[in-house]
């Protein structure tokens, strides 16, 4: 943000609609995160622009087809985060298998019995990565070190590219549900993937299985998890 303003840029944090839209009217540029939604009336309004650049992964939040109507380019940086994806995928794999949150919060209460924090390790577990695409194959990569086995399914790819990350991809959804010890979620929010981890995908897992989605919330229908994780 600091290179921006140096070059006579305006920068805004946590404006409002009517902020967004007073601003927008004369940009030729518009560059946004995750949490500005970029609508088609905030895109109406724009009568100069010309690109909406996503400093970041996906453009979910971008109307897209209202740009488009427009002749406004929509761009984004997919691999800007793909490297610090992987490392909390390893670190959220890591303090579930060691009950690290939990065994945190028992120290706090003046407690201590490590026999309830024992955990698991995860050399000989199977990882399973929906979508191997870039955050999926780094997470991958380090996952070898772990001594694990690495299953996923992503109908875009390969066997050559699985082959050469020593991953196994699988048919279908259902088989890695069933086979993985940790599921981790990587896919786009779309209408196909919206609510693609359920009720019944839910029931499909382990027992003891562990659930990482790195990707868009909306992957996994809330509700249904809840359900799942107080039976």
């Amino acid at each position: 943000m600091r290179k921006l303003e140096e070059l006579g840029e305006v920068v805004l944090e946590d404006a409002d609609e009517e902020g967004l839209r007073r601003h927008v009217r004369d940009a030729d540029a518009w560059v946004v995160r995750s949490g500005t939604q970029v609508t088609r009336e905030l895109i109406e309004e724009a009568e100069n622009l010309k690109v909406i650049a996503r400093a970041g992964v996906g453009v979910d939040n971008i109307d897209v087809e209202a740009a488009t109507e427009r002749g406004i380019v929509v761009v984004n940086a997919p691999e800007s985060s793909s490297i610090s994806v992987a490392e909390h995928t390893m670190s959220l794999m890591l303090v579930l298998a060691r009950r690290i949150p939990q065994a945190d919060r028992s120290v706090r209460r003046g407690e201590w019995d490590r026999k309830l924090f024992m955990g698991v390790e995860l050399a000989g577990k199977v990882l399973g990565v929906i979508e191997l695409g870039r955050i999926g194959r780094q997470v991958a990569k380090r996952t070898k070190a772990f001594e694990m086995e690495v299953i996923a399914f992503d109908p875009y790819i390969s066997e050559e590219v699985a082959e050469g990350l020593d991953v196994e991809l699988v048919e279908d959804l259902d088989e890695l549900l069933r086979r993985a010890d940790v599921v981790t979620i990587y896919v786009p929010l779309t209408d196909e993937t919206q609510g693609m981890i359920g009720e019944r995908e839910l029931k499909l897992m382990k027992e003891s299985a562990f659930l990482i989605n790195c990707a868009r919330g909306e992957v996994v229908d809330e509700e249904a998890l809840v359900r799942a994780c107080s039976c």
